[in-house]
């Protein structure tokens, strides 16, 4: 799919609700756009008009503009609004009329993160503002109309995401730098555009008119028109406001690290029964799930849904419930000693929690092989998503991992590369890989999958890698190839516990089902680690089953045991 000005957005989305933005999409979102702005019956107006204030804007006034903090979602009950996009090169665009009984918004209301679009007044306006936490409780308390708003702010920012405005990243296709800004975009479900100068006319005209050297890249363009050279994740998301504050000085119900299935399970369930909650990920919302570019083996989904969407109706529902979610932003060190307990984070700000869920989850690890040292080599990848695909589109790939992510990646990726290598140390794939995917996984003219194999060194030149040597059954192998994707054994994200009394096992993974005693009682909690009030759920915790359904129901299960506690110590 390609925009009016032939280029290509920069996020692709996946199916159900957080609609595919692929081929076809743009016809499919324009059939449902009577479910993105939806006219309010009065009656249904007068029930939100409670939960808001009213307010008066001219003809020919800014009501607010992309990039700045949302003051919440308006109801229009007289006059008309134009919602205008614009991208980072200044170009804008009318993308929606909206009139009395719509009203604005999206997924981004919820928490108050910045504006997408530029709101101007044609005509002199009437409408109701209703904020972020008076919001939340409208769609709580009035269920149906909830349901409604919900729905038209998913498929606004799906559409937005498909117009491909917002900031605009300008760097190599293959820059581990540039990809490691647009995974966050991506998975922030953030509109923007990807441009390689190699190839983009536009993107070339752009630097030729600014200073800037190689060292300064990627660019990221920003709608304002601030230019950010060669920005972390974290300045990036700063920017873009995604990065919210939180209380400091208050104290928590919960505080979950770690934001993907289990961590935003819990955060669901526990936001939903009223407890306060605060949630980190050092990344984005999602882990490795996220990353699944199809689950066809969970539970009430019998096509399959996409780890993206799944995360993100658990983040967007989460939110709507109340939890804080604070992206990205990395834990230093649990204090345990210290009651409440004491989470430090590495930006030197504290957050403070009765309880605490460890959700931090496992990431594949680095193998040490020739060739493949702690610097950065272009062309490794630890996941597959749509960016990666891309990459990989004609090109002959090696894949390393026998286990139901890899299998997953490599149907995902023999659809975009020529050829796919699939290296397994053992005799096949049976033993460590669902059946339907072994299944999928075979029927590819175009994967190959090479058994009793290891890795015997990576070559590679400046541009990254050139080729992978293996052992396959005695007879040593070479694979010509840009792209070498990892799926081998995973290590838990459990360095922020050292010091904190948090019992793990020899390999790093946090061992739960302790003994909580308090005053009046004593249970087995089956998440609890060794530090009372302390839990583990997930990935990263002992002996748990690495399934997304898995991490969900522990997220779930968690939130009982931290009911019982909270109650016990009242």
């Amino acid at each position: 799919m390609t925009l009016k000005d032939g280029t290509s957005p920069g996020v692709r989305v996946a199916p159900e609700d957080y609609e595919t933005v692929e081929a076809g999409q743009r016809t499919q979102i324009e059939r449902r756009r009577y479910q993105m702005y939806p006219r309010l019956t009065a009656t249904r107006i007068a029930k939100a008009a409670r939960f808001g204030t009213t307010e008066h804007w001219k003809a020919g006034d800014v009501m607010f503009r992309a990039g700045e903090q949302s003051d919440g979602m308006r109801i229009l009950t007289r006059g008309t609004v134009h919602l205008i996009v614009r991208n980072g090169f200044g170009q804008s665009r009318l993308f929606q009329e909206v009139g009395e009984g719509h009203f604005l918004g999206e997924t981004a209301t919820l928490s108050g993160k910045p504006y997408l679009v530029d709101a101007i007044a044609i005509t002199d306006v009437d409408a109701f503002l209703i904020a972020p936490e008076r919001l939340r409780a409208l769609l709580i308390a009035e269920a149906q109309l909830g349901s409604e708003i919900m729905r038209a702010f998913i498929l606004r920012r799906v559409g937005l995401i498909q117009d491909g405005s917002g900031p605009i990243l300008i760097g190599s296709s293959t820059d581990a730098r540039l990809i490691v800004l647009a995974n966050l975009l991506r998975r922030a479900n953030h509109p923007h555009r990807i441009l390689d100068p190699s190839t983009d006319d536009e993107a070339r005209d752009f630097l030729s008119k600014t200073q800037c050297v190689e060292g300064q890249m990627p660019l990221a363009v920003l709608v304002d028109g601030s230019i950010l050279r060669n920005p972390d994740e974290t300045l990036l998301a700063s920017k873009l406001g995604l990065l919210l504050g939180f209380d400091e000085a208050g104290t928590y119900d919960t505080v979950i690290v770690g934001a993907g299935p289990a961590g935003l399970a819990a955060a669901v369930y526990a936001a939903s029964e009223g407890l306060s909650v605060l949630v980190f990920d050092s990344k984005g919302f999602g882990g490795q799930a996220g990353a699944s570019t199809r689950i066809e083996n969970y539970f009430g989904f019998p096509t399959g849904i996409s780890g993206h969407v799944l995360v993100s109706r658990a983040y967007e529902q989460a939110v709507k419930f109340g939890a804080e979610i604070v992206i990205p932003t990395e834990v230093a060190k649990l204090h345990c000693a210290e009651s409440p307990f004491k989470i430090e984070l590495r930006d030197g700000r504290c957050a403070h929690a009765k309880t605490v869920v460890i959700a931090s989850g496992a990431a594949y690890r680095r193998p040490q092989i020739t060739g493949l040292n702690e610097s950065e080599i272009r062309g490794v990848y630890y996941w597959a998503s749509s960016i990666e695909g891309r990459l990989c589109q004609g090109s002959e790939i090696v894949l390393v991992g026998g286990g139901n992510s890899a299998g997953q990646a490599i149907v995902f990726l023999a659809s975009y590369a020529a050829h796919v290598h699939v290296l397994i140390r053992r005799k096949s794939l049976h033993e460590t890989m669902s059946r339907y995917l072994i299944d999928r996984v075979s029927s590819f003219a175009n994967v190959t999958i090479h058994s009793n194999s290891a890795i015997e060194s990576v070559a590679s030149d400046e541009d990254g890698v050139t080729e992978v040597h293996f052992c396959s059954d005695g007879n040593h192998t070479r694979i010509p190839t840009r792209h070498l994707f990892l799926f081998t054994g995973a290590d838990p994200a459990t360095g922020w516990l050292r010091g904190c009394g948090v019992e793990v096992d020899d390999k790093g993974f946090v061992i739960t089902d302790r003994t909580g005693s308090t005053e009046s009682t004593t249970a087995n909690f089956a998440f609890q680690t060794s530090v009372p009030g302390v839990f583990a759920i997930g990935d990263v915790r002992s002996t748990s089953i690495k399934r997304v359904t898995s991490a969900v129901g522990e997220g779930a299960g968690v939130v009982a045991e931290i009911h019982a506690l909270l109650t016990a110590e009242r």
